[in-house]
């Protein structure tokens, strides 16, 4: 039987993710799990997060998952990482007056409120932050997680913070809200979400179909 370990280190509703598993593939073991052995154990493997980033990346480092998600990178399994999940890849967020992340991506995490461009949309079309609701995703590349979903879909954000790329040739998908920024990355292994596919009706359910499916190549 094929599996998938949800890297559980107390930060987002788990739970959620582990149910649309379900529902999308019934046959397959999905558990939500804190043991380093289960996630090794495991054919694929979700990292999410939801929160603060610093209370994020003090529970990932105080638990060792830093060292356990750079060695399941390493290893070639597929990797989902989802909304804060996908900020703790990059390389340092601003958020709590700047916090070091994982640095498997070349990028920082911003604040939208922060950024000029955002300054001037929200002034005049009165955005909100943070960024909640349903909003397009554009598919910047041909690939396998997006496999039976149309190019513009909309998928379900809850977030303030945004991930600006420094590397070229990674993000895999693309959203606008005052200004364009990165909703998914895509390199080797792993594919990261801004957005909730869990929360995000039949669209979030394909591309969690096609994560069950996926053999990690790109």
């Amino acid at each position: 039987m094929s599996s998938v370990a949800i890297i559980d280190y107390g930060m987002g509703n788990l739970h959620s993710v582990a149910s649309a598993l379900h529902r999308v593939a019934p046959d397959v073991d999905v558990q939500v799990t804190a043991d380093h052995e289960v996630v090794k154990r495991a054919d694929r493997v979700i990292f999410p997060g939801v929160g603060a980033i610093r209370d994020c990346m003090a529970e990932i480092r105080r638990l060792g998952f830093d060292k356990l998600v750079a060695d399941e990178i390493a290893s070639g399994k597929p990797l989902l990482a989802i909304c804060v999940g996908m900020q703790a890849l990059m390389q340092r967020s601003e958020e709590n007056g700047g916090i070091d992340c994982l640095g498997h991506f070349d990028g920082s995490v911003e604040f939208f409120s922060n950024n000029d461009v955002f300054q001037a949309s929200s002034a005049q079309s009165k955005l909100k932050v943070p960024h909640m609701g349903w909003n397009q995703v554009e598919q910047v590349l041909d690939h396998p997680m997006w496999q039976g979903i149309e190019n513009n879909c909309r998928f379900y954000f809850v977030h303030s913070y945004f991930v600006h790329l420094q590397q070229q040739g990674i993000e895999s998908g693309r959203s606008h809200y005052g200004l364009g920024f990165t909703t998914a990355v895509a390199k080797g292994n792993v594919f990261a979400t801004q957005f909730h596919p869990e929360k995000s009706h039949d669209a979030g359910l394909q591309l969690l179909k096609n994560f069950v499916a996926w053999d990690g190549k790109f």
